[in-house]
């Protein structure tokens, strides 16, 4: 009955686009955001727009991205593993095989270039980073419009005056607009307001008559810390009590919310950060104004939304328009870095965390507290670097109010917007084979609560490994032996199941090597060995 159900509603939703009324797709990331951090998952942090659109969708407890920013990106816009797509590491290693060339290869096809062929314009405005240089830039990849840091970080402010002065040589700022490298707005911005602009923008010269597509990519609240005053107001007492308190307050809420089963205990305080009480008061008024950053940064990120969906209302598209929310990846554990020796002369040291000489993150102490109750952080495959809030909104399509125990993946959303457009995947494309997507369609999983069919979905990044198959969860840091968890009774990986469970876990070790080996995944020290990167 089920497998009916499930025929029945991806014929009605692939149809849509074959019915002339194919929605219009927007997907908003954000960058270095925890699991924790917005209202609907737990946080303190105002994010009403993004609670609204939790209250009016669906929300999955269980979604993961692919650990990393440049990984992430390349698994969403192809519906592939990072390696398939030429982004195996980052973009800026350069390893001779072409699983880690830091690029999008000519054998995957993105969302873009997908849609466009059902009658799409597709926009993005952000943050790109899977191909630095100007073949590999958002324009070739099927983008019509496209107002994009092609590289990774930035200031949040006017850096553009010396902006090849104050990045580390190979890693300038880049801004690109269409297909041209642009010296910037001429007057003082703040980015995430201005990519937000942007997108709205594109979204107002857009032609009535075709559906359209938006990349809405922040690079908010990713480091430096930099927030606008007005928004850091609004937090000046709040994370007094400290990051113990915090998490225990984010995780009273997220239980009371019903994200976790059963109610969730919570994982030790990373074992690297020390107790709250035990901070000098120099150093917890350090720690206040860094996450007092952090926190307006997620807050204006949210207030952007909101003037996103304005002008979705506002020019009519509202009632059938998707859109998705998610992370990149967990928090970051960065904390300060102005004693990089190419960074210390640029930034101010005495500066404030938010202020736009200021060049520092919020460290392992709150990214513990963002990734809530979760372990690790980014670029980690433990729950703490891989899960990521979701939200699914189509009023009157997708069920209101509702949090989902299914697992979703990035690479899903390549086949979830295949079915909502009507788009058909090609095997071919601008005369080169395209590799089939690895994903799934999240459309039955949005419309109806269901047990999960078992599948593997596996991750890789430098050396940092795993898969879930169905409950199981198998994962290793680098050169660290591999851990076996049961995600149904321990989702917070504190009870390793693998010298319990031995020929299970050999099972499930010989399906990583063999996916590894598909992947032409390398060890991490032959690729740090002939990398320019810094690990």
């Amino acid at each position: 009955m089920k497998c009916l159900f499930l025929c029945i509603l991806c014929f009605a939703f692939g149809s849509l686009g074959l019915r002339g009324s194919s929605p219009n797709l927007i997907i908003i990331l954000a960058d270095d955001m925890g699991y924790s951090d917005i209202g609907c998952y737990g946080s303190e942090i105002q994010t009403p727009h993004l609670d609204q659109l939790a209250e009016e969708g669906v929300r999955f407890s269980r979604f993961y991205n692919a650990s990393r920013c440049c990984p992430t990106r390349a698994s969403l816009l192809t519906g592939l593993y990072p390696h398939q797509t030429g982004v195996g590491g980052m973009t800026d290693i350069d390893v001779p095989i072409p699983e880690y060339q830091g690029y999008l290869n000519e054998h995957c096809v993105t969302l873009a270039e997908v849609l466009n062929s059902a009658g799409y314009k597709s926009y993005l405005a952000g943050k790109w980073h899977v191909g630095d240089e100007a073949p590999y830039w958002p324009a070739k990849r099927g983008f019509d419009r496209c107002y994009s840091l092609i590289k990774g970080a930035a200031s949040f402010f006017d850096f553009l005056p010396y902006r090849n002065e104050l990045w580390p040589p190979g890693n300038a700022v880049l801004l690109v607009e269409d297909d041209q490298p642009i010296p910037g707005p001429g007057e003082p911005f703040y980015a995430t307001d201005l990519y937000t602009d942007k997108a709205i923008e594109f979204i107002r010269e857009h032609p009535a008559d075709q559906p359209f597509f938006l990349f809405l990519a922040y690079t908010a609240p990713h480091w430096p810390l930099h927030a606008l005053p007005e928004d850091m107001e609004r937090y000046t007492t709040t994370y007094a009590e400290g990051w113990d308190a915090i998490r225990r307050a984010r995780l009273a809420k997220q239980n009371a919310l019903g994200l976790h089963p059963e109610e969730s205990p919570m994982t030790p305080r990373d074992e690297s950060v020390p107790a709250w009480a035990a901070l000098t008061d120099k150093e917890r008024e350090l720690e206040e104004k860094r996450m007092i950053a952090y926190a307006a940064m997620v807050d204006r990120m949210d207030q952007n939304i909101g003037r996103l969906r304005d002008a979705l209302e506002t020019l009519g598209y509202a009632e059938n328009t998707v859109i998705f929310f998610l992370s990149d990846n967990g928090a970051a554990r960065a904390g300060q870095m102005v004693g990089w020796k190419y960074l210390a002369d640029r930034f101010d040291p005495e500066a404030d965390p938010g202020a736009p000489l200021s060049f520092t993150g919020y460290g392992r102490g709150w990214a513990n507290v963002s990734n809530t109750p979760f372990r690790e952080f980014k670029s980690y495959i433990h729950e703490g670097g891989i899960a990521t809030p979701f939200i699914a909104w189509y009023p009157g399509h997708f069920p209101a109010n509702t949090i989902r125990r299914q697992s979703g993946h990035v690479i899903d959303i390549m086949p979830t917007l295949c079915a909502l457009s009507g788009a058909e995947y090609p095997v071919w494309y601008n005369g080169h084979t395209i590799q089939p997507y690895v994903g799934t369609s999240l459309l039955p999983a949005i419309q109806e609560d269901w047990d999960s069919e078992p599948r593997t979905v596996y991750f890789e990044h430098l050396g940092k490994r795993g898969l879930i198959r169905g409950a199981w969860k198998l994962v290793a840091l680098r050169d660290r032996p591999w851990e076996l968890y049961d995600l149904r009774k321990d989702r917070l990986e504190q009870e390793d199941q693998s010298q319990l469970y031995p020929n299970h876990l050999k099972r499930l070790v010989e399906a990583y090597e063999a996916w590894a080996y598909r992947q032409r995944v390398l060890p991490y020290d032959e690729v740090e060995a002939v990398s320019p990167y810094r690990f």
